[in-house]
């Protein structure tokens, strides 16, 4: 086992070995039967090396990428990111978003895939999601074919569409599962009342809410501004009896 023991010793001083010892270990499963177990650990354990060696070497490159941004910028970026998979959104497409947001620059699919270290596949695949969402748009840049992409910089618009984006994939299913489980319960003897009025109540508000997202987004931008601003104070224009607290 003196094999196992150097490389256990050695996996994070010296990663070049690894491959070394793949070698090796495969020649001692060629040519001594009895150091095939000892040949086959010595091989799983190399291997991990590599991978190891591998990952801390893309994390560098990543790292080295964004540290040409100042550093408030690469935080924003990696936490977009982060906060997007929180959001069920892919972490490149987040990052992505992020990048030409916060930069304000139009960049090419390479540049992007560059900035972040990302495969072009993965780039490309994300570029179309986000133009889906209407978040990015192509942009013409002069003597250059290639397509360059720009962010929306409207936080209000950003808020928006990722808001629109969100209905149409969670609410809008919701409010029909709603509306087809009330209908069903509603003709089914063996739901209990109390079940049938907590489906009711939950189609209510998941309407109401449908309601009122399309009410403020139809507003014009100074009137969304202002009711933002009001806060809580907007009950003072509630008829007294509907103010909280009746005041």
């Amino acid at each position: 086992m003196e094999k196992n023991i150097v490389l256990t010793e050695s996996r994070f001083q010296d990663p070049d070995a690894a491959f070394r010892l793949i070698i090796e270990a495969h020649r001692d499963l060629d040519e001594d039967e009895s150091q095939n177990l000892n040949a086959k650990l010595v091989l799983i354990l190399a291997i991990d090396m590599l991978w190891l060696k591998s990952y801390i070497s893309v994390m560098t490159e990543i790292k080295e990428n964004l540290a040409n941004l100042p550093v408030p910028l690469e935080n924003f970026i990696l936490q977009w990111g982060d906060m997007g998979t929180q959001w069920g959104v892919n972490r490149s497409v987040s990052q992505i978003q992020a990048l030409l947001f916060v930069t304000g620059e139009a960049m090419t699919a390479e540049e992007i895939a560059e900035r972040l270290t990302m495969a072009r596949s993965n780039v490309s695949n994300s570029l179309k999601e986000l133009l889906a969402w209407n978040l990015i748009r192509r942009v013409p840049v002069r003597n250059d074919r290639r397509d360059h992409f720009e962010a929306e910089a409207d936080v209000w618009e950003i808020a928006a569409r990722i808001a629109a984006g969100r209905k149409q994939r969670e609410i809008d299913p919701a409010l029909l599962t709603l509306k087809s489980c009330v209908d069903q319960a509603d003709n089914n003897s063996a739901v209990p009342e109390i079940s049938r009025q907590r489906l009711k109540d939950m189609l209510s508000f998941t309407e109401q809410v449908d309601h009122w997202y399309g009410q403020m987004l139809s507003l014009p931008r100074s009137k969304r501004d202002m009711l933002l601003k009001l806060g809580s104070r907007i009950a003072s224009f509630l008829p007294m009896n509907l103010r909280p607290g009746g005041k």
